[in-house]
């Protein structure tokens, strides 16, 4: 408890001006793209210390206080001293590229030098690994600031089949700034809500199956779950090697493809990026308003609700406007997919987390599932208070990768997402990508029973595959953010930002969010907005 209270303080101990002070100049960075923040910083008459410090207030007034969202776990205690140095290097004419001088945000569950890597959990507040996970070296090379950690649902979702996505022991309850009593969804909770509440320009989340794409499409944002391997996992909590993958969130697909430029590349440590240099690129370059005219994009209609039906036939129409081909195509019954994939994510939990636990300071007790499971039940009161760790239970008695119901499950798995599923939708509309609703709308946050997935999801075969994935918001639907799926086969993640771009340039979809203690009950002609 003692070092909890510590990684709290570091939250609450923000360098605040006078209160009257900080609207006025936190109010300056809302909204505002990584371009224009560029332009303010280029004018002279902001440096990035003053960005910074407006970052800082701004997570003061919002995060901890006002709508209180409990985005942003922790403050690197360092972030103005590398604004500063972001700025010696503006005066010096020594840039190194879009990002420099830009405030990050980095998921809790990834490692960064001057904060401990919690995951959510108690059981981690001690693992001050001390070091950069690749994936943030890399940004801090571009001259990023890491602002700060975000919270996340705890362990990233995997402890339990009942959890409520968005809380963690540690961080609390991550709220929704479009209607506070709904859920951010996760396990990039935290990165959703701030970057949707302008707490930072840009945030990196997560991904397993979902975790990007869910909480960047309700929390009205872009969000890309890259091809597997383009971005580094070592040094990251890890669920599964077959399937976790960093990923980046922000406002627009451009700053998306912008901090995405920084995240890729090849880690030593991390085999899956063996090829991964073959993709370096500057993936704003190549946007363009007319990226869709002449694309053959294939579609697929899953049951959802009526609101969100209609405002899927008003994206398709505009899709059609933005000069795509439409072809419709069935999602083919994958029998047996779901219990495959849970099959593999539990079986690789055990020994993934296993091996990034070993390499933690001597301060961390857990180096097991085991002991993680042994410490929530002696901390029952603060880890499980609402749900428990029947994910946790269930991976414990699992027996290994050699396995070989583990190794038909994976191979299951991915003949399913990929040859079956993906690739065969793509043959059938012989086109270069799908769209479809990435999720529904925000549930209401619900600590007695859970999340209430019962809506679409989008994320299952690209997570499996390995394959890229971009939503990018529709609007709004009854008062809340809907997103829409842009999915292609491996290595299209280039595509799938310049496809994402033309429709957002097209629509103009996004809905600044209003911070309402919950959805209005009727919007009337403004639920297709």
């Amino acid at each position: 408890m003692r070092h909890l209270l510590a990684v709290a303080a570091l939250v609450s101990a923000l360098p605040v001006t006078a209160q009257e002070a900080a609207p006025s100049r936190s109010s300056a960075v809302v909204e505002k793209s990584i371009d224009e923040l560029q332009a303010m910083l280029a004018s002279g008459k902001w440096s990035s210390a003053r960005l910074t410090q407006a970052y800082l207030d701004r997570i003061e007034a919002i995060d901890r206080k006002g709508p209180t969202l409990r985005s942003v776990i922790a403050i690197s205690p360092n972030a103005m001293e590398q604004a500063q140095a972001s700025d010696a290097r503006r005066k010096a004419g020594k840039l190194l590229g879009p990002l420099d001088g830009i405030p990050v945000l980095i998921k809790d569950n990834i490692d960064t030098i001057e904060l401990p890597t919690t995951a959510g959990s108690l059981a981690l507040v001690d693992n001050w690994t001390r070091r950069d996970a690749p994936v943030v070296a890399r940004l801090r090379a571009k001259g990023a600031v890491i602002l700060g950690k975000t919270n996340l649902s705890e362990w990233a979702n995997i402890r339990s089949n009942n959890s409520m996505s968005g809380w963690s022991a540690v961080g609390g309850l991550v709220k929704n700034p479009y209607a506070l009593d709904r859920t951010a969804c996760g396990s990039s909770s935290g990165s959703g809500a701030a970057v949707a509440a302008s707490l930072a320009a840009v945030a990196v989340g997560t991904e397993t199956d979902g975790s990007v794409v869910c909480p960047s499409a309700m929390n009205g944002l872009v969000g890309l779950k890259p091809t597997l391997g383009m971005v580094s996992r070592t040094h990251v909590v890890p669920i599964s090697h077959s399937q976790d993958t960093p990923g980046p969130m922000g406002r627009s697909v451009r700053d998306v493809a912008i901090l995405y430029s920084a995240m890729v590349g090849k880690d030593p440590e991390d085999p899956a990026t063996m090829d991964a240099d073959n993709y370096l690129a500057n993936y704003a370059a190549g946007l363009s308003a007319d990226a869709l005219k002449g694309m053959r994009v294939g579609y697929w209609k899953p049951d959802m609700d009526q609101d969100l039906a209609a405002r899927f036939d008003k994206a398709l129409d505009e899709l059609r406007a933005a000069g795509a081909i439409l072809v419709e195509v069935k999602l083919p019954e994958l029998k047996g997919f779901g219990d495959a994939e849970a099959e593999v994510l539990y079986t690789e939990l055990k020994d993934d987390l296993a091996a990034y636990l070993a390499t933690t300071p001597a301060s961390v007790k857990v180096r097991t599932i085991a002991d993680a499971i042994a410490f929530n039940e002696a901390n029952k009161a603060a880890e499980m208070p609402f749900f428990g760790q029947d994910g946790f239970i269930r991976a414990e008695k699992t027996r290994g990768t050699k396995d070989a119901e583990y190794l038909g499950a994976r191979a299951k798995s991915l003949r399913l997402a990929g040859v079956e599923g993906i690739d065969a939708m793509l043959k059938a509309a012989d086109a270069r990508l799908l769209v479809t609703p990435t999720y529904g709308t925000p549930w209401l946050s619900d600590p007695a029973h859970g999340d209430h997935f019962d809506g679409p999801s989008a994320s299952e075969l690209p997570a499996v595959s390995g394959y890229p994935h971009l939503t990018v918001p529709m609007g709004l639907v009854d008062g809340l953010p809907a997103g829409l799926s842009f999915i292609g086969m491996a290595e299209s993640d280039g595509l799938l930002l310049k496809a994402g771009y033309a429709y957002e340039q097209a629509t103009r979809a996004r809905v600044v969010p209003r911070y309402l203690s919950s959805a209005p009950a009727d919007l009337g002609p403004q639920k297709l907005k």
